[in-house]
């Protein structure tokens, strides 16, 4: 993996763990010469994970729609900052600057910039790893959730099995590199009906 996407709030919640395990991220990425591809904030998570990356001499892509320039603040220091007209734009841009996705704490936009990777995966539009960094046991709920549409039968385990989670930013690091996407179509078939 040469770039990773993360997706994470621009604030920093209120449990001090997941401030450390963002900028423990970004170190890594840093460390393992991955380049990280984010919102392009300098407040909140996003700006820490960033941060964190730029201390440790790595390259950081940030995408930040304009009309956001000010609300979240650009970050001066990046490698490289991209402003673009809408989310949706954003999105996409990241999507196709980045080899992987990990989802830290975050709010409704985290949570659906991470739903979108996971439905272009399961559509076949991509075969990226989609990982979950569960700071502190933060996405638990999200993750049970995740079985019960399972169990309900409105998930197929192969695409639930995309979700790739951990508390540990090595071990996530390290499924996301062995990751194999799944073969199984979405598509429901008159004959499965």
């Amino acid at each position: 993996m040469n770039r990773i996407t993360v997706f994470c709030g621009s604030s920093f919640g209120t449990d001090t763990e997941f401030k450390i395990q963002a900028r423990k991220l970004g170190n890594q990425l840093a460390l393992e010469n991955i380049e990280l591809v984010y919102g392009g904030a300098n407040v909140g998570l996003m700006g820490e994970v960033a941060n964190g990356t730029l201390e440790n001499k790595g390259k950081v892509i940030g995408v930040l729609p304009k009309f956001l320039a000010t609300k979240e603040i650009a970050h001066t220091e990046l490698t490289q900052l991209i402003l673009v007209e809408s989310m949706h734009e954003r999105k996409t841009k990241m999507n196709d600057l980045c080899d992987g996705v990990i989802a830290l704490p975050g709010g409704f936009g985290t949570l659906e910039e991470l739903f979108e990777m996971l439905t272009w995966g399961q559509l076949g539009l991509h075969k990226k790893p989609i990982g979950i960094l569960n700071s502190n046991g933060y996405y638990n709920e999200l993750i049970s959730f995740l079985d019960t549409m399972v169990t309900k039968g409105l998930l197929k385990e192969v695409n639930r099995n995309m979700v790739l989670v951990s508390n540990d930013v090595d071990d996530l690091l390290s499924k996301m590199k062995t990751y194999k996407a799944p073969t199984v179509e979405k598509w429901i078939t008159k004959k499965t009906l």
